[in-house]
């Protein structure tokens, strides 16, 4: 029996005997157990069974080792995700992150955050989160010079960037101060629209197509959010206060209801500044001596009546009328290429690549920006960088951020059509205002403030030094000394608060 297996063993070494189970074991094993090595062994029944066995405890083990793996492999997977060192496994709804002086309250659709300070006793009129947002401050200003005030926070940064000058301004100016984050940050709700809920009720009905819901992350939610806290305040005028990119929502409002706003108060404002006023003299100087040099061939030809002059003014005007074809053609092209290009950049940007870069956009270099920002970034504190990364732990804060640059494209091109640039309405601006700018600002130099300031009639231009792009956070005391001065001069503070 022995010798015969052997024999059946030696005859068919290449092929795996499908008849006989532990002969397929004996052959398989043969690769690597000790016993098989010699190639005059005999085997027996009762060998097989050991062998067997032994396959069966090595196959566990090999099993138990596999699962040993998939838990590993397992435990690597549910490792935490970081960004900007927020875990991102777990992140929560904006209400679950307040702090003990927020406040929110709903303005079209949104939970908006927001926090107040003023006169002793303004804790009771603050509204909670359980109350209806149609409800108002109650104000009892001693003296109607007293203008509340309303905080605009810039891109990437929240209410938190005015924490510490919050109660010093209510106190400063004797009324109540209120910031609130605005759509994208800090604790506001994160909203997305649903296109395909919004393609399919456009195609239903034709009419819903000239009804678009605002777009919450637009400037124009932001100007309206902003009006809407002006009510609240139930204050005939307010003094708008931006910073950075704030400072458009300031300036955008007091355009959509400058009868409302006292006073704008520009903190590294993030808006460009007409390229030169020297510039803008020379181009009207060349304006003007092109229309004098036309005028003067018109009445050379008027007074010689010469054939060849006529013709070479008729070949001049010709010229020019081609010239302004050519440019006019160019400018569509561009502006076709240019809506192309922005029409493809939005797509690309609600895409989860988009998001994904976001994430490690904002994980390698948040931190490094933040203390950038400052003139000494060494004095940033782990409260402060805290601060700026809790809304990090908020839902969908990476989609939010991409809706609110796709907004500010939207907006760029809907801005075109509807009205001259910002820039060149600058100098509408009737209200005081003052501008205050970092010698050090690395993010908005100052010398844009600088030429800002020159575009805005009146204006007052304040430059802190050793200061970044944050004045309200790097040098408290010289911000508020600022602001109150500015705000005395303007008659908006009582006299009986004025310095020594």
């Amino acid at each position: 029996m022995t010798s015969g297996f052997h024999n059946a063993h030696l005859k068919t070494p290449q092929i795996p005997c499908l008849q006989n189970p532990k002969r397929a074991i004996a052959r398989r094993y043969s690769l690597f157990h000790p016993i098989f090595t010699s190639p005059t062994a005999f085997w027996t029944v009762h060998d097989l069974s050991t062998i067997s066995s032994d396959f069966s405890c090595k196959a566990a083990s090999s099993a138990g080792a596999a699962d040993y793996n998939e838990q590993m492999l397992g435990s690597k997977k549910k490792k935490s995700q970081r960004i900007a060192g927020i875990e991102q496994d777990e992140l929560l709804d904006p209400v679950d992150l307040a702090d003990a002086d927020s406040c929110f309250c709903e303005f079209k659709g949104v939970q908006i955050h927001y926090k107040v300070a003023g006169e002793e006793g303004i804790e009771e009129n603050v509204l909670s989160v359980n109350q209806d947002s149609s409800k108002e401050l109650v104000t009892n200003q001693p003296s109607k010079k007293r203008f509340p005030m309303v905080l605009l926070h810039g891109f990437g940064a929240s209410v938190f960037s005015w924490d510490q000058v919050l109660k010093p301004l209510a106190q400063c100016i004797g009324s109540k101060v209120i910031a609130f984050d605005r759509p994208a940050f800090g604790l506001t709700s994160r909203i997305f629209s649903e296109p395909n809920t919004r393609n399919a009720s456009t195609e239903n009905s034709s009419e819903e197509t000239d009804v678009q819901p605002l777009n919450p992350y637009s400037m124009m939610f932001s100007v309206l959010a902003t009006m809407y806290f002006i009510n609240l305040l139930v204050a005939e005028k307010i003094i708008l206060v931006g910073h950075s990119a704030g400072s458009l929502v300031a300036v955008n409002t007091y355009f959509e209801a400058p009868e409302r706003v006292a006073a704008l108060i520009l903190v590294a404002p993030a808006i460009a500044a007409p390229l030169s006023i020297l510039q803008q003299k020379l181009v009207k100087e060349d304006q003007q001596e092109t229309e004098n040099q036309a005028n003067d061939v018109g009445a050379r030809s008027k007074v010689g009546g010469n054939p060849f002059s006529h013709m070479v003014n008729a070949l001049s005007k010709f010229s020019t009328y081609i010239a302004l074809a050519v440019i006019g053609t160019l400018k569509a092209i561009a502006k076709i290429a240019n809506s192309l290009f922005k029409k493809a950049l939005k797509s690309i940007l609600r895409t989860s690549f988009a998001a994904a870069l976001i994430r490690i956009v904002i994980d390698k270099f948040g931190i490094a920006g933040i203390k950038n920002a400052w003139y000494d970034g060494s004095q940033v504190t782990d409260n402060i960088l805290q601060g700026y990364t809790k809304p990090l732990k908020t839902k969908g804060w990476d989609k939010a951020l991409l809706e609110f640059v796709v907004a500010m494209l939207t907006d760029s091109e809907s801005e075109s059509e509807s009205k001259p640039p910002l820039s060149q309405r600058l100098k509408d601006i009737s209200c005081p205002v003052l501008i205050i700018t970092g010698d050090t600002d690395r993010l908005v130099p100052s010398w844009n403030a600088v030429r800002l300031s020159r575009a805005i009639p009146g204006s007052h231009l304040e430059v802190i030094k050793n200061c970044g792009h944050l004045p309200q956070e790097e040098k408290i005391e010289d911000f508020i000394s600022i602001v109150r001065k500015f705000l005395q001069k303007i008659d908006a503070v009582p006299r009986e608060e004025e310095e020594e």
